[in-house]
């Protein structure tokens, strides 16, 4: 009875917070697939081919409108890269499309506070500065182009074929034109489904490793772990200890969220927060897929200068916030077990839970369902001249075509 018990305890933990952040998540990726059907990505590579200010910053924007699945952003950031985007430009991306993005500011909102939310908008774009420097420091041009006859070779890795989808709206018109039209409400419900399908794994297992430690570790573990008895050293070790977590948590993205609220209930620091949401970019199987895109050498130099940049960001962090007396007083995430009632998470739940099955029905009718079975993506057997392994071709609704790399059918380079 007592493993039952708390197998119930872990579960009803973890279906409380699925139910406090459901409208907010449905919320977050409606507004991404809005943002990412006015935005075509074909031109992306191109314009990505400097290291220079202008470009990191462009790299940041665009990729705070993508994708928020971590497997698919790495995906994409290859497919830039081979498309004549700098390697720093394509790191960039990656780094802003997994913690730039709306649904994920709306979550650490919801979850933890305000300033968490803030302080990742911050952090983010200091990491990325970061990365940037120390690549241009560190990392010698035979090394990159290495890591791009290795890409060239298109060897698969995970979310493959949903990286090199782009459903964005060919029409003409101005945004609101484009966005109101038949095609336009095809190309949402599209990106919206696929994104959800891209990220469902990783926010039940997040959610579900969430409730798991909330019910199952006591508080004291996780106070001697993060040296809470002692307030200097604890602002000092929780964001070295912070992605390490992350990484042997195997949970990426927006699932990492709840993890994290476990953790900041448990004494880490207000910057180890914010270094092990970063870290979804270094887990266990993200560094496989790096070995396999860009070689060993390359992995390797990614996870040091990722985990480097993201422990800097995060000393940042905590005591820029500090000195603004912005870190939150109290450790107040909400994993508690508080049940569905009749308020204002409830109302807007119903309300978000309706739009989303709109979007899926359209989805459906459109004749999108075939899409979710290309998402994996596995590469042509015919393949050995590094092309995009994964051009998709067929049409969406007669009218949304998820288009193919422009580099489908070039020799690499």
């Amino acid at each position: 009875m007592r493993v039952l018990d708390a197998l119930g305890h872990a579960l009803a933990l973890a279906g409380s917070m699925t139910w406090q952040v459901t409208w907010s998540l449905i919320l977050g990726f409606t507004l991404s697939a809005v943002v990412q059907a006015v935005i075509r990505r074909e031109t992306i590579g191109r314009m990505l081919g400097g290291t220079g200010p202008k470009t990191l910053a462009l790299a940041t924007g665009l990729g705070a409108a993508s994708s928020s699945c971590s497997y698919a952003a790495v995906a994409l950031g290859r497919s830039l890269f081979r498309r004549g985007a700098s390697f720093i430009a394509a790191m960039a991306f990656e780094i802003a499309s997994t913690n730039l993005v709306i649904e994920l500011g709306i979550i650490l909102a919801l979850l933890l506070s305000w300033q968490f939310t803030a302080a990742e908008f911050v952090g983010g774009p200091i990491m990325i500065v970061l990365m940037a420097v120390a690549f241009r420091l560190f990392v010698r041009a035979r090394l990159i182009d290495a890591a791009r006859r290795q890409a060239d070779k298109g060897l698969a890795g995970s979310m493959e074929g949903h990286a090199a989808m782009d459903m964005s709206i060919s029409s003409g018109g101005g945004f609101w034109h484009r966005l109101a039209s038949r095609d336009g409400y095809t190309a949402v419900s599209g990106i919206f489904v696929m994104e959800w399908a891209a990220v469902i794994r990783d926010i039940a297992v997040g959610l579900l490793i969430a409730g798991a430690v909330a019910a199952w570790v006591p508080n004291s573990f996780w106070q001697h772990l993060f040296l809470t008895g002692h307030p200097l050293a604890a602002k000092l070790w929780g964001p070295i200890i912070g992605p390490v977590i992350s990484m042997l948590s195997f949970v990426c993205s927006i699932g990492n969220v709840p993890l994290a609220a476990v953790l900041w209930n448990g004494g880490i620091s207000f910057g180890g927060v914010i270094s092990f949401i970063f870290a979804d970019l270094i887990i266990i199987p993200i560094l496989v897929i790096y070995r396999k895109y860009y070689g060993t050498k390359m992995m390797l130099t990614i996870l040091a200068i990722f985990y480097a940049t993201m422990v800097a960001a995060g000393y940042i962090v905590e005591f820029a916030f500090g000195a603004l007396g912005l870190i939150p007083a109290e450790r107040a995430a909400k994993v508690a077990n508080t049940g569905i009632q009749w308020n204002y998470t409830t109302v807007l739940n119903i309300i978000f839970l309706l739009l989303a099955a709109a979007l899926l029905v359209r989805f459906i009718r459109s004749g999108g369902w075939p899409m979710l079975k290309m998402m994996g993506g596995t590469p042509d057997a015919h393949d050995h001249h590094g092309n995009d392994p994964h051009p998709l071709g067929q049409a969406h609704a007669g009218a949304i075509a998820p288009r193919p790399s422009p580099d489908a059918g070039k020799e690499p380079r």
